[in-house]
């Protein structure tokens, strides 16, 4: 699936000042060489269901044997420790040593073997770990991705020398701690490296099966179908505090929902969970809901923050309308895709932007290869739009109680025709210092 970086930025992937994105909410690494790994499954969405299907199990597999791998001893120390170990000049150790030999190099390069037999303890604690996993997932044959980390990490520990590691990780003798560095620095050093990125997956993986565990994410139902299709129960937005959880389904025939509600009712948070829930589903991750089916989207476009440009003398309005444009360019190519727009036009005057907003909504309800949800204060259009029989109309419901305002957060059938502008302006107190503002004397 498809998706620019205004994309990610709209969906909060990213960390932004003050707050964490949707990647630190997911982020269960232990090592920073895992979190490297897990950005790059996050920022590259799939493109075909059996890969992500295949994702989805290997998940489910690292969720079975969770508890294995949460007391694997192997932590971002350890990692940095045997990155280290290859990049440290030691005194050179003899490919062959005495037992007098191993004892005069700890004596002359004290701190080399200090080193050597603190970075030795990691190797050993890493080899012995990842052939625990093998062990315990090497009866995983039927999802690829999982043989895949078996088959590489079983090549590359199965050297008849790491048949004869000591099981403890201090190793007393130093002729024997002398000859194992020795293996590792100068005949094993390109191969550990290998594991090591073996491990950074492994680690993504148990990320991923750690999100979904924790936050009770669903995987969700594919639909191998040519036409388009999406239907969610119960999806929340994973970064609220006590969401509401809503449903919607969209297909070929209803394939553009039409948002309306007052300010802060709840459209932007909305849109951005169907967004989510898309985005991960695709990813291989589950979903912040409690089931969903879908097909497989060629692309995910959302129009949910523009900014003017005061370096170039783009106004916001004219930001506005090529992002439109950029995204019509796109969808007519006949493929499937997901698009979202958070309040059409807003940089323009009212009239400008019911015409506009009309416009645009009229030109891709025709598009039913693709789905839309778009949102908008401009509930006077739609009367005009009701003659599209696959266009639904929700709304989320805002209830006043002496000035107070009560939001319920739960989609409903129907268009909303609130405004309360006027009275946010006054309930914050913004109405009572204007007015104390013209009984000053200046």
């Amino acid at each position: 699936m498809q998706v620019d970086k205004i994309t990610l930025q709209d969906l909060g992937l990213f960390d932004s000042e003050g707050s964490n994105g949707l990647i630190t909410h997911l982020n269960f690494c232990r090592t920073n060489g895992g979190k490297e790994k897990l950005d790059q499954f996050i920022l590259s969405p799939l493109a075909s269901i059996n890969s992500i299907e295949q994702r989805q199990n290997a998940i489910a597999l690292f969720i079975k044997e969770i508890d294995f791998v949460r007391s694997m001893s192997i932590t971002n120390g350890s990692t940095l420790v045997i990155e280290k170990f290859f990049e440290t000049s030691f005194k050179s150790i003899p490919a062959q040593i005495s037992l007098p030999g191993a004892y005069w190099y700890r004596y002359m390069h004290a701190s080399d073997y200090s080193l050597l037999s603190y970075s030795l303890e990691h190797l050993i604690i890493f080899y012995q770990n990842l052939q625990a996993w093998v062990a315990v997932f090497e009866k995983e044959k039927q999802n690829q991705p999982i043989q895949n980390l078996v088959q590489d990490i079983q090549k590359y520990t199965s050297h008849p020398s790491l048949a004869q590691l000591p099981k403890k990780p201090k190793v007393d003798n130093p002729q024997e701690l002398l000859s194992l560095c020795y293996f590792f620095f100068y005949q094993y050093k390109n191969n550990t490296r290998h594991l090591l990125n073996s491990f950074y997956e492994l680690d993504a993986y148990y990320s991923m099966a750690e999100a979904v565990s924790q936050y009770q994410f669903v995987f969700p139902n594919w639909l191998d179908e040519a036409n388009s299709f999406f239907e969610v129960e119960g999806a929340i937005h994973p970064l609220v505090n006590n969401p509401i959880d809503n449903a919607i389904s969209l297909t070929q025939n209803s394939n553009l929902l039409f948002l309306t509600g007052a300010n802060m009712a709840g459209k932007s948070t909305f849109i951005k969970t169907i967004g989510i829930v898309i985005y991960l589903a695709h990813v291989g991750m589950g979903v912040p809901a409690k089931k969903l089916s879908l097909s497989l989207f060629d692309g995910l476009i959302t129009n949910l923050t523009i900014a003017d440009n005061v370096v170039k003398g783009e106004s916001y309005f004219f930001n506005e309308v090529h992002r439109v444009k950029n995204t019509i360019e796109k969808i007519i190519d006949g493929k499937k895709y997901f698009v979202l727009i958070d309040e059409l036009f807003k940089g323009t005057n009212i009239q400008d932007a019911m015409k506009c907003s009309t416009a645009v909504i009229e030109g891709l309800q025709n598009l039913n290869n693709s789905l839309f949800i778009i949102s908008t204060h401009l509930y006077e259009i739609s009367e005009g739009l009701k003659k599209y029989k696959n266009i639904l109309f929700s709304y989320f419901e805002t209830e006043v109680h002496q000035k107070e305002l009560i939001f319920h957060y739960q989609l409903k059938q129907g268009v909303s025709h609130d405004r309360l502008g006027y009275l946010i302006l006054e309930r914050e107190g913004v109405v009572d210092l204007l007015e104390k503002m013209h009984k000053i004397k200046y």
